[in-house]
């Protein structure tokens, strides 16, 4: 499994939600899990970012149908990153 960082904006239709109803995002990792992802920490935050979310996925499709899938809601905005462990980052320089 590939590691993954989603940062992900609510927009005012996703803060009105979870002022509402905080506990959806807990039913966001739930459905994310369903899609074949695996949430290991997720942070509310400050700045231009309102969560950032580690996952793991199967492969990078995976990741990419459920982005599309949370952001075609209109409730988030999500920017994917994959990650790439240090150790494996170092060893691609040594050949």
């Amino acid at each position: 499994m590939a590691t993954y960082i989603l940062l992900t904006s609510l927009t005012d239709h996703g803060a009105e939600t979870i002022k509402e109803h905080p506990e959806r995002i807990k039913a966001v990792n739930t459905e994310m899990e369903a899609m074949g992802m695996q949430v290991r920490s997720q942070f509310a935050v400050l700045g231009p970012f309102d969560f950032v979310s580690i996952v793991e996925a199967p492969d990078l499709k995976t990741v990419l149908r459920a982005s599309t899938e949370l952001s075609s809601r209109g409730s988030v905005k999500v920017q994917t990153l994959p990650a790439i462990p240090i150790d494996e980052f170092i060893a691609i320089f040594k050949g």
